[in-house]
């Protein structure tokens, strides 16, 4: 293992740089041509680093997905990326990239194109220092996270489903480094109320309003929140009604919900997707769904963590935590296939904010422990 750490501490410098190019390609992940042609760029590279099988698979409507093969075997380890940012063009003028105080700053650089550069340096080092593996590596590097990976999950899926072991490189938990072995599962839902018309100041009484339904529903919404269970249910966008004058016909809102395990999640689901109307005159739309369901910590993740910590401790003298995070990421798709690993990614901090930046010196750390953990999980044996 001590091959691996030095051959990346070594290409510092060449992380930096790479990483430094994935930046300056901005790819918001609704920006098709800009997300192509992050696609094709690293299409390219892998191709340069490693000896690896890539193909294009189909993302449509959004930019094709990146799937590398690397190394051979009957059994597999999938690695999970993400090419597309929350970032839309123009971003780098108002926060451009650039080096300070050890830190590289930029839109996309924690999340998650530092965990690209990570991944590829981490299996050209298994490469390079002639690390016997018996089982082949997948990469994904897809185009469509950020909006909740609609056109990637199969292929994650059906990969997991194939996979002894599933790492994650989303950014780790906090500059300590903490990798996530739970994550809470994320829906969106929206609802549409609709009541009866009528001017509000001659014939009230003929009028049904949406609003005042839409009120009274937002409070039972909100009663289905148990923090002591992680689920939260949160209201987050309203509107309705047409003039001040007229009672409102109809009314909307769309509804984040965040659950911490499958039970709370098919409670919460069954709550929300049989709502009824309080008033009478009033008919209820619902539409949506739990799109991300819990990562729940389970025994193979702990042991599966419980590996990374050893590597960790032993290799790279770190004592490596791990935490869970309300937010979701395709590692919620991959726990229920496979043992899966998250948070494997940059340290760093600013995820979807404007001081997003990666530390430095921790990228050949982190690349080394998932070239580690390949090693470790790559023999048959195991």
């Amino acid at each position: 293992m001590d091959d691996l750490v030095q051959y990346l501490q070594d290409r510092e410098g060449d992380m930096v740089e790479l990483l430094r190019e994935l930046v300056l390609m901005e790819s918001p992940s609704n920006d098709t041509k800009l997300t192509k042609a992050m696609g094709d760029y690293l299409y390219k590279i892998v191709n340069t680093m490693i000896k690896a099988d890539v193909a294009r698979l189909s993302g449509d409507p959004y930019a094709p997905h990146i799937k590398a093969e690397w190394g051979e075997g009957e059994e597999q380890l999938l690695i999970v990326t993400h090419l597309d940012t929350v970032w839309p063009e123009g971003t780098l003028e108002d926060m451009p990239c650039h080096i300070e105080t050890g830190k590289l700053y930029g839109p996309g650089s924690f999340d998650m194109k530092a965990g690209i550069v990570q991944a590829l340096f981490a299996i050209q080092a298994i490469e390079q220092v002639n690390q016997a593996m018996d089982k082949k590596v997948i990469l994904l590097m897809t185009s469509d996270e950020e909006l909740g990976s609609p056109t990637s999950k199969p292929y994650i899926e059906e990969e997991a489903a194939k996979s002894d072991a599933v790492f994650v490189l989303e950014p780790a938990q906090g500059i300590h480094g903490a990798l996530k072995t739970a994550r809470k599962g994320v829906g969106t839902y929206e609802l549409t109320v609709h009541g009866i018309s009528s001017h509000a100041g001659i014939e009230p009484e003929k009028g049904v309003s949406a609003i005042e339904e839409l009120a009274e529903q937002i409070t039972y919404l909100s009663n289905l929140t148990d923090i002591d269970q992680g689920t939260t249910v949160n209201v987050g966008v309203i509107d309705g009604g047409s003039s001040k004058n007229m009672i409102a016909e109809e009314a909307h809102a769309v509804i984040d919900v965040r659950v911490q395990s499958e039970a709370e999640m098919n409670r919460v689901v069954s709550e929300i997707e049989t709502i009824k109307p309080i008033n009478d005159g009033i008919s209820i739309d619902i539409e949506g769904s739990i799109y991300r369901p819990p990562l729940e910590r389970t025994n193979d993740s702990e042991v599966l963590f419980e590996h990374a910590q050893t590597l960790a401790k032993q290799c790279l003298n770190i004592e490596l935590e791990e935490e869970s995070t309300g937010g979701g990421s395709d590692a919620n798709f991959t726990a229920s296939l496979a043992p899966t690993l998250d948070g494997l990614g940059a340290v760093g901090d600013g995820a979807h904010a404007k001081h997003e930046h990666v530390i430095i010196h921790e990228l050949p750390k982190r690349s080394a422990l998932l070239a580690m953990l390949l090693r470790r999980y790559g023999q048959v044996s195991q």
